[in-house]
């Protein structure tokens, strides 16, 4: 979170508490403050999607608060309609009414002029792992680990299919929003992350990691990105605040089930 952004506004807000502003007034504040917080408060910052949608609940909620009974709506109501209708106001109106488009204009010139830069650092889209790793107090080798369910689908292929279906339930119930219903990278929420959401089904992702990076990956989410995989503005989340570790392992063996590719296989060294 961003202080020097939310507690200005913060102050703001207690300041006009002791003032006598009329509800429109405050529908106004609420929804601009609602806006600097999302937009520029929250760090890592927020898609301009995930901004859109929650500016619209905002506003569809505040129009319902005003429409609650009609004292509220002619608080708001009646003013507007003075400044509209009063002839006191005309030059005040004119200006807004002329000011409209060119801000529209201003923002649609501005972003299409936006210089294209190369990332600060250069990216590395697999990055490598750390030797060990710490999940829910349990030291991990990730150099040595291997899937505990895989040895499954030789020894026991029920079993083994058991243990895919539970990882078919931890995806569809957590990950298909962002990767998708055919792990293409294009679900519901992906056009709002940079970088985008792994493509599972393309040849240069799983296929050539071990399962442990995978385990790795899913476990520390965006927060685990190291720096030379910035730039990023990844929402995927810490997954082992929410998972098992079987059921890492288990969403594991589902995503290269589905997608019928094999994982890298571990290199022994003599």
């Amino acid at each position: 979170m961003n202080w020097l952004i939310l507690l200005p506004v913060v102050a703001v807000i207690v300041g006009l508490l002791f003032t006598r502003i009329g509800l429109l007034g405050w529908v106004a504040i609420v929804w601009v403050a609602v806006y600097t917080v999302a937009s520029y408060a929250i760090i890592p910052p927020l898609p301009s999607s995930i901004v859109g949608l929650t500016m619209a609940i905002v506003t569809v909620s505040l129009l319902v608060y005003i429409s609650t009974d009609e004292s509220k709506l002619a608080s708001v109501r009646d003013p507007l309609v003075r400044f509209m209708v009063d002839r006191k106001y005309q030059n005040y109106l004119i200006a807004v009414v002329a000011t409209i488009p060119v801000l529209a204009a201003a923002r649609v010139y501005i972003q299409m002029n936006q210089p294209i830069e190369p990332p600060a650092v250069g990216r590395t889209i697999h990055p490598a792992p750390p030797q060990e790793m710490s999940f829910k107090g349990k030291k991990i080798d990730l150099v040595n680990v291997e899937n505990p369910y895989r040895a499954l689908e030789q020894s026991d292929p029920q079993e083994f299919a058991l243990h895919v279906e539970q990882g078919r339930r931890v995806y569809f119930e957590n990950c298909v929003f962002c990767h998708g219903d055919r792990m293409d990278g294009e679900g519901i929420f992906a056009h709002g992350y940079e970088p985008r959401p792994a493509n599972f089904a393309d040849p240069t992702t799983i296929v050539m990691l071990q399962e442990g990076y995978l385990f790795w990956r899913i476990a520390t989410g965006g927060p685990g990105l190291p720096a030379e995989s910035g730039p990023w503005n990844s929402s995927m989340p810490a997954w082992d605040q929410f998972l098992s570790e079987q059921e890492i392992w288990e969403v594991i063996l589902f995503l290269y089930d589905y997608t019928e590719q094999r994982p890298r296989a571990r290199e022994h060294h003599e």
